[in-house]
């Protein structure tokens, strides 16, 4: 493995399914992935994701997890950004509801207030897109490495597909005539945003390598 890149990452998220999505793009490069649990960083209390932009929040996430369990550590910051409703829920997706409880009754709250801002809109007025900003950091507070992702589509009201998490079953994609949760895991990590910003990631390490 070339030296600049990482043996071993720490993913800062409790959601498995993100951490299967970046595991799937960074496993060939030979690169082992930890949990915050595996590294010791299970009990640690959550920085507070108070930046304005995806990227900032990334960068608190991955710099405050990374001096804490010793390792590298890459944390993204992702959600959705619908344009008729100016940019919402934004960096704030996962919560936008207000609703507490488990992710399963989060993600449901938060689709059922999407649809409800979404109804009055025309389907030609409702784009949007999923956005991942990623960002690596090294024990010492330098950031090796950004990234970020996008992945377009319309909101649809009838939720479709039981695949991935979140906002997945509104999203549709116009060419594909499917919604993000009809689509296969390994075509959603081919496409999607996490997916997309996970490879930006790896090129710039390889890159780096092969710079010298």
């Amino acid at each position: 493995m070339p030296p600049s890149i990482p043996r071993r990452l720490v993913v800062a998220s409790s959601n498995p399914h993100k951490v299967e999505e970046i595991d799937a793009v960074l496993m060939p490069l030979g690169v082992e992935l930890l949990r915050l649990d595996q590294a010791g960083g299970g009990g640690l209390p959550e920085p507070e994701e108070d930046g304005e932009t995806f990227e900032a929040n990334a960068r608190i996430k991955a710099t405050a997890y990374a001096r804490a369990v010793g390792l590298p550590c890459l944390a993204d910051d992702s959600g959705l950004e619908v344009d008729a409703l100016g940019g919402e829920p934004g960096v704030r997706s996962a919560r936008w509801s207000g609703v507490a409880g488990d992710r399963a009754t989060r993600d449901a709250a938060n689709n059922r207030l999407l649809v409800d801002r979404i109804r009055s809109i025309p389907i030609h007025a409702r784009s949007a897109r999923f956005v991942c900003a990623m960002c690596l950091a090294m024990p010492d507070g330098s950031i090796l490495a950004e990234s970020r992702g996008t992945f377009e589509g319309v909101i649809v009201e009838r939720p479709r597909g039981t695949n991935g998490f979140g906002y997945d079953p509104h999203l549709l994609l116009p060419a594909e005539g499917r919604t993000s949760a009809e689509l296969a895991p390994e075509e959603k990590n081919a496409r999607s945003h996490r997916g997309t910003a996970t490879r930006a990631i790896a090129a710039m390490l390889l890159g780096s390598a092969v710079g010298g």
